[in-house]
């Protein structure tokens, strides 16, 4: 990234910007087991299908997200499985961050060993 021109980076932080939503990653998940239409969405995530479909169009114009239209249904798929592996990567930092802030907690409450003997 040293190199990365100021309006790369720009794009960056927009595709980082559409990942920063609960919701979108709701959906990114959702979608994760196959393609699904809006209501099988809305089902799956508990989200309203107007909210669903809000955030549907935002993945679309990210191009996260791509639009098949079957018979009278629309059905949304994942178009880069890569965001699973980047969204992996962060799953794993914050499962190790919290595990460190866990154990040093623990580390704290456990009574200094001099004092007990």
């Amino acid at each position: 990234m040293r190199d990365t021109s100021p309006m790369a980076l720009a794009q960056v932080a927009e595709y980082f910007k559409v990942l920063s939503e609960v919701s979108r990653l709701q959906v990114l998940s959702c979608l994760r087991s196959g393609p699904k239409n809006v209501m099988e969405i809305v089902e799956a995530t508990g989200l309203g299908q107007a909210n669903v479909s809000k955030h549907l169009k935002m993945l679309m114009n990210s191009g996260m997200v791509s639009r098949h239209p079957q018979g009278v249904s629309v059905f949304y798929k994942v178009s880069d499985p890569a965001i699973f592996n980047l969204c992996e990567i962060v799953c794993d930092r914050i499962s190790n961050r919290l595990l460190t802030q866990a154990n040093q907690i623990e580390t704290l409450k456990m009574p200094d060993q001099a004092q007990i003997q």
